[in-house]
């Protein structure tokens, strides 16, 4: 049952007949199953019952197959995402007139556990850096894991506090995104926690928690530089309310979006901000707010902002060794090369003092493509590597799995089938798309999958 004061607070909003159709559809309608393709990478998704119509990757299956158990899924061939949240890429494309910048910077201020940062690193590509920022760490770990899997090397896993960004990086980025903590109503249909953590306090709480989130991402983002904002939840006071606080506190400028009319999705306006409300009933999918606004004009952006170095945690490579890495990859855009402590890393030499200045300025988790560790004149590749879209394929003997043989590697056992493989270093291939290293010792094998990312079934 869901909780009474929600139905009254929805029925003031939205009426009574609309509410009553909503709490139908949050009780009793089929929750829709979504992936979103990873264009960077190979795999070829089976066939999609229907189009995801804001989101040119995304698709709904039929029915909710066992993820954990797909080699694509574990090797960053798709992301199960909720088709509502993939909007946000469509106000991203939109706002910034269908081309994306070369030297972009985009901060997703609250990103576990990924969903619309691997959507953000797939629309910025090799055109600038993702920021992916996480303050509870046991959720940026899952996060800086799901972008690992994603393989682009454009993406910076930190885990700050908003206020770190906006005193550190005041001015810096081009775009941010909020998809702020909030009350969950959106998340009903899908969670019994959600519907029984919800009260009219909590909407109170979330709303000022995240009007000073807001505040940080509005110090963050330089003049002309676009903000999004969403929420997983209807109420007007996480919504609308907070637009117009930003509009009245803040030099914000419109953006025009436009959309169809047959994607069901539900207009409104607050301030300066077009905001876009997304209820199960209407649309295939479940619940989400967004909302865009530039800050100040376009026409009135300066110098962005840089701060002054700090000490630099990273560390030199020897020539030869560069050379021997570049072989790995089959990349576009020249690679820089560096180490942090004994691991070596890559990153793109185009936006390679983007990279160096947040790992400056922020606590980083995880950045670009791990590459390994050299012991001695041996190279130990890392799992990153094996997932990394700029993998050259041909650098490494490789194997294709059986499905068996698959499960066996994602579980960490020994693989049946050890006399397909090379003597020492193998690359493993799930129907044609790299999952990770395994190296063979004669008779048995030795994975290279990290303890954390084992499987269980």
């Amino acid at each position: 049952m869901l909780n009474k004061d929600f139905i009254e607070l929805m029925s003031e909003q939205l009426g009574v007949e609309e509410c009553r159709q909503l709490v139908e559809a949050l009780q009793e309608a089929p929750q829709p199953t979504s992936i979103r393709l990873n264009p960077h990478k190979s795999y070829e998704a089976p066939p999609f019952c229907a189009p995801v119509e804001w989101c040119r990757w995304g698709g709904y299956l039929a029915e909710r197959p066992s993820f954990t158990r797909d080699g694509h899924f574990q090797a960053g061939g798709y992301y199960v995402q909720e088709a509502s949240s993939m909007f946000v890429g469509y106000l991203l494309e939109t706002a910034l007139g269908g081309e994306i910048p070369d030297g972009i910077r985009l901060l997703d201020m609250c990103a576990a556990p990924g969903g619309k940062s691997t959507l953000y690193s797939s629309i910025v590509g090799d055109k600038g850096t993702v920021v992916a920022n996480e303050v509870i760490r046991q959720r940026a770990l899952t996060l800086a894991d799901n972008i690992t899997r994603w393989g682009v090397g454009n993406t910076i896993v930190t885990s700050n506090d908003p206020s770190h960004f906006a005193s550190s990086l005041e001015g810096w980025f081009d775009v941010v995104a909020v998809d702020a903590p909030c009350s969950g109503e959106g998340m009903f249909r899908k969670s019994e926690e959600a519907r029984e953590g919800w009260s009219l306090d909590n909407v109170r709480l979330s709303a000022a928690r995240q009007r000073r989130i807001l505040a940080d991402a509005w110090k963050a983002l330089r003049e002309g530089g676009v903000l999004i904002y969403s929420t997983c939840t209807f109420n007007r006071q996480e919504n609308e309310d907070n637009m117009e606080w930003l509009s009245e506190e803040f030099e914000c400028q419109r953006i025009e979006i436009e959309i169809p009319n047959q994607w069901g999705i539900v207009r409104t306006e607050a301030g300066e901000a077009q905001c876009f409300h997304f209820y199960p009933h209407r649309t295939k999918g479940e619940g989400l707010f967004a909302a865009i606004v530039r800050k100040g004009s376009e026409e009135g952006r300066g110098q962005r902002h840089n701060p002054k170095p700090r000490r630099s945690p990273f560390g030199e490579v020897d020539k030869k060794i560069v050379a021997q890495l570049s072989s790995y990859f089959n990349t576009p855009y020249p690679l820089k090369f560096t180490t942090i402590g004994e691991s070596i890393y890559a990153y793109n030499t185009n936006h390679w003092a983007d990279q160096r200045c947040v790992a400056e300025q922020m606590s980083v988790l995880f950045s670009g493509t791990k590459v390994g560790e050299m012991f001695g004149k041996k190279f130990r590749p890392d799992h990153s590597l094996a997932l990394a879209s700029g993998l050259r394929k041909e650098a490494f003997p490789t194997a294709e799995l059986s499905e068996e043989d698959m499960l066996r590697y994602f579980r960490r056992e020994e693989l049946s089938s050890v006399a397909s493989l090379a003597e020492g270093l193998n690359l493993l291939l799930w129907q044609g798309q790299p999952i990770g290293f395994t190296k063979r010792i004669g008779a048995r094998t030795n994975t290279l999958l990290p303890k954390e990312l084992r499987i269980f079934i």
